[in-house]
């Protein structure tokens, strides 16, 4: 009989140590391997490694060894969530994790992924990076299924969760008369907004775009096998050759007779811009542009169209540097490091004091008044969301001395929402959605602040702006959107969905298990 896995995690909130902003939160990270006679967990903890910029909250690895799947997953950082002997106890050749930060359903253990479900003749484990728009249509089609299939082996718990993806395992796992393969290929065309799916049954790997291929996924060659994962990064990580990126509407399927892929929508490609302006990491390819190389052309394009007179380009680490440099070598004002970033704050467990909550950004960054002492500087960062750190930051600029500070930023005013897997403010929240740029300069108290235009930024990257998803920035959504009640990262919270999950015991060291053998 199934039993509950111990959750250390439950009830445990993550605080963002800067109390004065939230900038634009990443999605998630996902990864998949199928390579028989490798250590699948541990290549995944290091994939995942590599994608830790893309979801802080939880991280979750399912393994199979041809018989059952183990999924083990707790709330924190990939190394918190896994040690040595936990990996050891994920043996298989066939593996998939995850690494999240929230867009549907709250930070809690529940919505931790891969999700898992059991299935008439197996069991599902699937992660997911991106947000789907027909969330509530979704909850009535599971709602919908009959008593009978909702596959109730006696091994199972009633567990609230609260998220897109626990949904869309529901709905897979349910394929009587077909496989699991053909199951996916009708469900996913009835699939709105964005979606990267990874997922497995015993001995199948599975990933699969959206249409619109609006967030990244990749694929990799390993000597004995493949891999998939959101950014190329991860497949240097693990030592896999770049193949391609998943087209959008293709779904591919890797087992012992090979990988195949199989087009299951038209594509109409609309890819995020923002994953070039902030959150893919700099040594990523996308639509074969490195980040890095793009980022720079970026900041040279910004100094062209905004030149200041100043002595010194400092960039807010590390999302600002690299069009920092470009800006530095265009305007022919020197580059320099004015700001120290602390890498090891982050998300935290623990609650601030008010005494350091007061820090504010000194927590994150700390000015080298030697280095900006006495000069004009021009500070490049990536975006501007709400305006409080920006204005935390040109302060505590001018406390260290600078004589002038004039922001540049790599992106175009955020003014609309992500429905699409990036967690912005609301729009009410957004500065630039209810100030002119010279009323925001005004705010954060700088003497200049500028912009990228629109139309700069999809030149940089080199890719044709109808295929780009540039809402944050235009408004224009390429998947229509429901009515505002059917949006919302609590959606489901509001109106719960009682989950059926399978789950087993407790690995040694934390986390949770789930599992369904197999004869």
């Amino acid at each position: 009989m199934a039993s509950n896995a111990r959750r250390p995690g439950d009830g445990r909130l993550t605080h963002d140590l800067d109390p004065h902003d939230r900038g634009p939160q990443d999605a998630c990270g996902v990864f998949g391997v199928w390579a028989p006679g490798e250590d699948v967990a541990k290549l995944t903890y290091f994939g995942l490694y590599a994608l830790q910029h893309r979801g802080q909250e939880s991280a979750g690895i399912s393994v199979s060894n041809g018989r059952q799947i183990l999924v083990y997953k707790d709330m924190g950082l990939v190394s918190q969530v896994f040690d040595e002997s936990t990996l050891e106890a994920l043996k298989g050749h066939l593996a998939v994790g995850h690494s999240r930060y929230s867009t549907t359903g709250a930070s809690t253990w529940h919505n931790a992924q891969p999700t898992f479900r059991p299935t008439a003749d197996g069991s599902i484990a699937l992660a997911h990076n991106g947000n789907l728009t027909n969330t509530r249509d979704l909850q009535q089609m599971v709602a919908d299924l009959p008593v009978d299939t909702e596959l109730d082996f006696g091994a199972r718990k009633l567990e609230t969760s609260t998220n897109d993806t626990s949904l869309v395992t529901a709905l897979l796992a349910v394929h009587p008369d077909t496989s699991l393969e053909e199951r996916a290929v009708e469900l996913l065309p009835r699939l709105q907004g964005a979606y990267s799916f990874v997922w497995m049954d015993e001995s199948t790997l599975y990933a699969a775009r959206d249409p619109q291929g609006i967030r990244p996924l990749v694929l990799g060659r390993l000597e004995r096998g493949w891999v998939v994962a959101s950014e190329t990064a991860a497949l240097d990580i693990v030592g896999a050759s770049y193949i391609r990126e998943i087209e959008p509407g293709e779904m591919i399927a890797v087992d012992e007779q090979g990988l195949r892929s199989r087009i299951f929508a038209k594509p109409e490609p609309k890819g995020c811009l923002f994953e070039f302006v902030y959150l893919a990491r700099p040594d990523t390819l996308i639509s074969g542009q490195r980040i890095h190389s793009v980022r720079v052309e970026i900041g040279r394009r910004l100094a062209k169209d905004y030149p200041a007179d100043a002595d010194l380009v400092i960039p807010v680490p590390e999302s600002g540097t690299p069009a920092a440099i470009g800006y530095a070598e265009a305007s022919g004002i020197p580059y320099g490091t004015g700001l120290v970033k602390n890498s090891y704050v982050g998300r935290t467990f623990i609650q601030p004091s008010q005494t350091i909550r007061q820090l504010g950004i000194r927590l994150k960054l700390n000015p080298l008044r030697d280095v900006i002492e006495g000069k004009r500087l021009v500070v490049v960062d990536d975006s501007i969301v709400r305006g409080n750190t920006q204005r935390a930051l040109v302060r505590m600029l001018r406390e260290a001395g600078a004589r002038e500070v004039h922001v540049r930023i790599s992106s175009p005013p955020v003014k609309w929402p992500c429905f699409y897997g990036i967690d912005f403010a609301t729009r009410a929240e957004l500065i630039a959605n209810g100030l002119s740029t010279e009323e925001i300069c005004n705010s954060i108290g700088a003497d200049s602040l500028a912009y990228i235009s629109l139309e700069q930024l999809v030149e940089a990257t080199s890719v044709p702006s109808d295929s780009l998803c540039r809402a944050c920035f235009d408004g224009v959504y390429p998947v229509k959107l429901p009515e505002p009640e059917f949006l919302g990262k609590h959606l489901l919270e509001m109106a719960p969905l009682i989950e059926a999950e399978g789950l087993a015991t407790s690995l040694a060291g934390g986390g949770a298990v789930d599992a369904l053998d197999r004869p």
